[in-house]
């Protein structure tokens, strides 16, 4: 394992794994050794999971589907609490199985991704995932339990990737706590640096079945666009991000004030 001075954790078998410690907030930065996001934990390797466990990570979130989580549940080492959080449930869209067609059915998928397709789809995804009731309920729950009185367990995040779902929790945490979109846009981009290596196979594997990777990679990847759409969508239903935490998910300015008591440290 090592944790590089972008903040990666480079665990083999947890790819996209990262702090956001240290990242600057308003009035200091994210502690260290308390919040992080990652993509799927279900093949998690022994040894990695000693190493995960080094890392003090005692409550993970995992924001995948039923579906998801039932077909590839996390492998997680002892003494770490789960906590499953179906963000997409209510989405008409399922990005998982549309992309099941790669091994069944290479024209339909080069024609559902093709002309701009794949990155409209991504986009309403993004709409979805901050106005769905499901997905309102998923983050609600997720900032409520990280705010609750006398929560102090380190904590990670993620999804099947890593990029969309957790992509949107981070950069909700870090604007709620005042980051600029700079350092916002930065963390969630930097998704296209630690997870696309690992897709590689995958991108190899659709090649040779006859799909053009390049249409895949919106899929696989993020953009600033993504993000512009779920920026859109807080500002159309909610006004403002503080909108969005206290009408979007119901939470109390005294659960927000607990999240930067827990989360914020003075420079």
């Amino acid at each position: 394992m090592s944790q590089h001075p972008h903040r990666t954790v480079s665990l083999a078998t947890a790819p996209n794994m990262r702090t956001l410690g240290g990242l600057e907030v308003s009035g200091g930065r994210i502690r260290d050794g308390v919040i992080f996001r990652s993509a799927t934990l279900a093949h998690l390797s022994d040894a990695d999971g000693l190493a995960f466990t080094d890392l003090g990570i005692r409550l993970v979130f995992d924001l995948r589907t039923k579906g998801e989580c039932a077909a590839q549940p996390d492998r997680l080492p002892a003494g770490i609490d789960l906590v499953n959080l179906d963000v997409l449930a209510d989405s008409p869209v399922d990005l998982a199985a549309s992309m099941a067609m790669l091994d069944t059915d290479p024209a339909a998928t080069n024609a559902m991704l093709a002309s701009g397709k794949a990155v409209s789809m991504l986009e309403h995804s993004y709409c979805d995932i901050v106005s769905q009731p499901s997905a309102r309920w998923a983050y609600r729950t997720f900032f409520e339990t990280l705010s609750e009185p006398g929560e102090t367990r380190t904590a990670l995040f993620h999804c099947t990737t890593g990029k969309d779902r957790t992509g949107w929790a981070a950069a909700a945490l870090l604007l709620l706590l005042g980051a600029e979109d700079e350092t916002v846009r930065a963390d969630y981009l930097q998704t296209n640096v630690d997870l696309l290596p690992a897709l590689r196979p995958l991108l190899d594997k659709a090649a040779a079945a006859g799909i053009d990777p390049d249409l895949l990679l919106p899929v696989l990847s993020v953009q600033d666009s993504f993000l512009d759409a779920a920026l859109g969508e807080v500002e159309q239903r909610f006004g403002s991000m503080q909108g969005y935490f206290t009408e979007g998910l119901g939470l109390s300015k005294c659960r927000i004030d607990a999240l930067r008591e827990r989360f914020v440290v003075s420079n």
